[in-house]
């Protein structure tokens, strides 16, 4: 097809251009065209695989939160669940959630209207969520276009090719700014689409730019092109040569190995060489030959380099893969025997470090590290020639002595294993100080009060839908939809509560022995002992009615889920003491929250009700907002 019959990127196809219809046909028996200027109905949406109604939104800004796609998308149908994934450590937004709805029907519908809507000023990508991986690693159905102009996006790139088939994903790559990279991918239900795609809009114009439209590639399927390459190609690259050479002696020099279909010496404005040029050959075996005989050949007294000609991608890649292999070996070769030592005094140098390391071992690297002013960093590394002499360096030179500093050694680390570590031993700390002792006081190691959308614990909390009838709820690890981890979504915007209320009431239920936090301030005369005579109390503990004690250590041994569902059990008996109804909701909106601002309301009946009432604000909000009628909460 010649690139004047392209059509422009969001144009409906012609009735020559036999494309298929909107929804995916039959494997071999693909649909008749529309009729020329008929508008294409929504690919995505034409088919429901597997009858899913779980979502995959991409895309995302990092301020997006589950709330705010609620609202977003409960306006097409039942929301089940919704859920942001975040970051392990930092509880980041990783740019991508998954919506799940009560009826398939439903999320066709979503991703009819709100695909690449705009939210908090980026589009967002939403697709059918595949529970199956084989089917994004298999390659079937994925195309890959490069030459891509930057003013094509997501949206762009879908308009032009849904016509050819049910589009199961749509990307163009951008870099870190969101700015087009030039590329993009396209993966379609079936293969047959995919060929169709291939063979209609490959060459042709979009934006004013030729594309190239092919099959999807893996990484290693393109190595062994690569490897293809080496061995069979006819263009080589020169370098190092004389500025004085001239194209007639660029010639001459590769002639003799066969016949030359294009030369090229590469010159500035002037004429003058740059020192280097491209030789096409017209047989490999040529091409070959040249190399063999030319490459570190002298020419005016300079060494030139002559080899295969590579594309800047695949240079790079070779490159990379050149540095990560030494970079390993290197990691290899000195693992166990290089001592990272810092608290060094500024006058220490290379030579005063290495006198003091020399008797454990011999030595055969000592550097001290300094900026770009000469000036010691205070630390440095010593490398020894065995493992046992860094071992016994380690342990004997710790806190030895040096110009009236105590030396620090330890085994070097790379940065990220260092990084990795240091963060593993902050959430170790973290959870040991959450999990045992009293609960720290009021704004040390807890989340900002009244807010009741807690994103560090995502995998717990409520779904949307009211329980029925005010009955008890499991507080466990519900299935996610598509395979997707489980989740909870709060109704309304994210909001700060007012106040704290004053109210002591107390539970009926529920018994409270001698915390931290509710401890009397004086024991009566008769219960005093001395310091040092009282005897070390038993392990506070927090027990219902019927339930066995909650204790720190108890919460410690079990599982996140676990820890969730018995805090769950035990918050939802004091709720439905005065919201029998809204129970259910509201447990699930507090789990949201800390364990340890849990277990806090588990000991403090007046933040207990506070909480209880900022959380039936927000779903009066919520109410109000939408409409909606919820059973059993009381008018605003």
């Amino acid at each position: 097809m010649s690139t004047e019959q392209a059509a422009p990127p969001a144009a409906q196809p012609a009735a020559a251009a036999a494309a298929p219809a909107a929804a995916a046909p039959a494997a071999g028996a693909p649909a008749a065209a529309p009729a020329a200027g008929a508008a294409a109905p929504p690919a995505a949406a034409g088919a429901v695989p597997g009858a899913s109604a779980s979502l995959y939104v991409g895309d995302l800004n990092p301020e997006v939160t589950e709330a705010m796609l609620f609202e977003r998308f409960v306006a097409l149908g039942s929301v089940a669940s919704i859920r942001v994934c975040r970051d392990a450590i930092t509880h980041r937004s990783l740019g991508y959630a998954y919506v799940n709805f009560n009826a398939a029907e439903d999320a066709a519908r979503a991703i009819e209207e709100l695909n690449f809507e705009d939210m908090r000023g980026t589009p967002m990508r939403i697709m059918w969520s595949q529970r199956d991986p084989s089917i994004r690693r298999s390659g079937v159905g994925n195309i890959y276009i490069k030459n891509l102009d930057k003013s094509i996006d997501n949206k762009t790139l879908y308009d032009t090719f849904s016509q050819f088939g049910n589009i199961l994903s749509c990307k163009v790559v951008c870099d870190a700014e969101g700015k087009s990279r030039g590329f993009g991918f396209v993966h379609y239900e079936t293969q047959e689409a995919a060929d169709l795609a291939i063979e209609n809009v490959n060459g042709m114009l979009l934006a004013d730019v030729k594309v190239y439209v092919g099959p999807f590639k893996t990484h290693r399927e393109r190595l062994e092109e690569y490897g293809e390459a080496e061995k069979q190609f006819t263009n080589i690259y020169v370098k190092n040569l004389p500025t004085d050479y001239t194209e007639e002696q660029f010639g001459k020099l590769f002639e003799e190995f066969g016949a030359i279909t294009s030369k090229k010496l590469v010159c500035d404005e002037e004429g003058k060489c740059k020192g280097f040029g491209f030789v096409a050959f017209d047989e490999s075996e040529s091409a070959k030959k040249a190399v063999e005989a030319l490459d570190k050949k002298e020419i005016d007294g300079k060494e030139i380099y002559v080899g295969r000609a590579q594309k800047k991608g695949e240079r790079l890649a070779q490159l990379r893969s050149q540095y990560e292999k030494r970079r390993m070996e290197l990691q290899s070769k000195y693992k166990g025997v290089n001592l990272y030592v810092k608290n060094l005094e500024e006058s220490v140098d290379d030579d005063m470090l290495r006198q003091a390391f020399s008797k454990m071992g011999t030595i055969t690297s000592a550097k001290v590290m300094r900026d770009e002013r000469g000036v010691s960093k205070g630390f440095g590394f010593v490398c020894f020639s065995s493992p046992e002499e860094a071992t016994k360096a380690v342990t004997e030179m710790s806190s030895y002595i040096l110009l009236n500093k105590p030396l620090y050694v330890a085994l070097a680390q790379r940065k990220e294993e260092r990084q990795q570590q240091l963060a593993m031993q902050r959430n170790q700390r973290m959870q040991a100080m959450r999990m045992s002792g009293p609960m720290p006081p009021q704004g040390v190691f807890q989340q900002p009060a009244g807010l009741m959308y807690m994103q560090q614990m995502p995998r717990a909390g409520y779904f949307p839908q009211q329980m029925g009838g005010g009955s008890r709820p499991r507080f466990m690890q519900q299935p996610g939809m598509m395979g997707q981890p489980p989740f909870r979504q709060v109704p309304g915007p994210q909001r700060s509560g007012g106040p704290r209320a004053k109210g002591n009431r107390q539970p009926q239920n529920a018994q409270y022995r001698q915390q931290a936090r509710n401890m009397p301030q004086q024991m009566p005369p008769q219960q005093q002992m001395p310091p040092q005579q009282q005897p070390q109390q038993p392990q506070q503990a927090l027990q219902l009615a019927g339930q066995e004690p909650l204790t720190a250590s108890a919460l410690a041994r079990a599982t996140e889920p676990q820890q969730k569902q018995m805090l769950g059990e035990r918050l939802y008996p004091l709720i439905q003491g005065t919201h029998p109804e809204l129970a259910g909701k509201i447990t699930g909106m507090l789990l949201e929250m800390d364990n340890s601002e849990l277990l806090h309301l588990l000991e403090d009946p007046n933040a207990l009700t506070s909480k209880v009432q900022e959380a039936v604000k927000v779903l009066q909000e919520h109410a109000a907002q939408t409409g909606q009628s919820i059973p059993g909460l009381p008018p605003k």
